[in-house]
């Protein structure tokens, strides 16, 4: 017998929850193949199987938490048992603050929960409601999401395509006991586990540190300038360069001129990191967002930048982030203003962070400007850009010159190409 269990290397604060089983109890599986799927507030992952054999599970329910070195199952090299004898992961859910798992089913009783075997593995219980609600057939339905499998967006698009059928008329279970009342005409959305974590953990961040903001004003005109002349060479170099790999660029030499700000608090000392690794804020739509990391970015040019930015970005929009991805940040810019928000304040730091950038809507403005001595008006391409800070580390100080120094980077920006 070989055990599975939940990986113990973790960032601190991530939290997992069981999100299914992706093979059948008494499958044959083999080394490496996925045999189940965990889920933070920032990237699903997948758990393999350590060796070849016939899978078995132990008994844990989806969506409960299950902490880092947990036994979640185990694979034979003979025939499977008809059921699992209780294990340490029982505890392991019981001390998250899951409520008890209920008694194991029989493989062949697994297999069937929430629908035919096949189809139902893998479905997230957001994917089972729809398909339930809908009355629809997983097998018919294209999808969209890591190897290949069917996520919500797939079901909702699959359905107003016209490929619901009318939902048969069955005896109706006894509701479960609502959380809430709705208002009158309202209507009840469950949290998705990523909404739920999203939120405990934004929570904890208000909880914990004092938020302070400052705001400053930042001209794009010479990057904007920059952009043009490298995209306009061609080439693949800069195909894909976004504004924010300047921003990125720019935090690196602000963080290096005020180090305390790429720093974490702790209850004896302030720890400064020799690393700068930059995470960037994605948006998921409706699924939420996850903040994937450049590491190292003080080693990086714009071009080194740009590529790893379009490579995280394509992945975390694809579902094809790995725990890598998203672990190991230092500080987080929120480029809020591409959804059009001109000033986000304060806006939640990435805990254990001590501090979080923001970027509003890059607009044109009619501002004043000295030139040989006399005051003009001008249009300019402006944006909004602010810095909120954990109190207990930073200082108003620091937080100018962190900003000062970043609008300066981006208003005097030169390039070597």
């Amino acid at each position: 017998m070989t055990d599975i269990i939940v990986p113990s290397e973790q960032t601190e604060g991530t939290r997992f929850k069981f999100k299914g089983w992706l093979k059948a109890a008494g499958a044959q599986v083999k080394v490496d193949e996925p045999v189940a799927e965990l889920e933070t507030d920032k990237v699903t992952m997948e758990i393999v199987a350590p060796v070849a054999g016939a899978l078995e599970h132990l008994p844990i329910e989806v969506g409960s938490d299950v902490t880092p070195g947990a036994l979640i199952g185990r694979i034979s090299s003979g025939a499977p048992k008809a059921a699992a004898a209780p294990s340490p992961v029982v505890a392991a859910v019981a001390t998250s603050g899951a409520k008890a798992p209920p008694a194991p089913l029989a493989p062949r009783e697994r297999a069937h929960v929430g629908s035919e075997a096949g189809p139902a593995l893998g479905l997230s219980p957001t994917v089972r409601r729809l398909i339930a609600e809908h009355n629809v057939d997983p097998k018919n339905i294209q999808g969209t999401g890591r190897g290949g499998r069917v996520t919500h967006t797939d079901v909702l698009a699959y359905v107003q395509g016209g490929g619901a059928k009318a939902a048969p008329a069955r005896t109706p279970a006894p509701a479960a006991k609502p959380q809430g009342t709705p208002t009158a005409g309202g209507r009840m959305i469950p949290h998705t586990n990523i909404r739920r974590a999203i939120a405990e953990h934004m929570a904890n961040s208000v909880a914990t540190a004092p938020h302070v903001t400052a705001v400053f004003e930042v001209d794009f005109s010479t990057i904007i300038a920059d952009r043009k002349r490298k995209k306009a060479k061609g080439g693949a170099d800069y195909a894909n360069l976004t504004y924010t790999a300047y921003f990125v660029a720019a935090c690196v030499e602000a963080l290096q001129a005020v180090p305390v700000i790429n720093s974490r608090w702790h209850d004896d000392a302030v720890e400064v990191f020799d690393d700068i690794n930059i995470g960037v804020g994605t948006a998921l739509g409706d699924e939420g967002l996850v903040v994937p990391v450049i590491h190292k970015a003080q080693m990086l040019s714009l071009n080194g930048i740009s590529r790893q930015l379009t490579d995280l970005t394509n992945r975390a929009r694809t579902g094809k982030l790995q725990r890598a991805d998203v672990s190991g940040g230092t500080f987080t810019i929120s480029n809020h203003g591409v959804s059009g928000s001109l000033l986000a304040a304060p806006i939640i730091i990435n805990q254990p962070q001590s501090a979080i950038l923001g970027i509003g809507k890059l607009e044109k403005r009619v501002i004043v400007r000295e030139v040989d001595g006399q005051d003009t008006i001008q249009i300019r391409p402006m944006a909004y850009v602010s810095l909120t800070i954990d109190h207990r580390v930073i200082d108003g100080h620091q937080t100018n010159t962190f900003l000062k120094k970043w609008v300066d980077v981006i208003e005097g920006w030169t390039s070597a190409d």
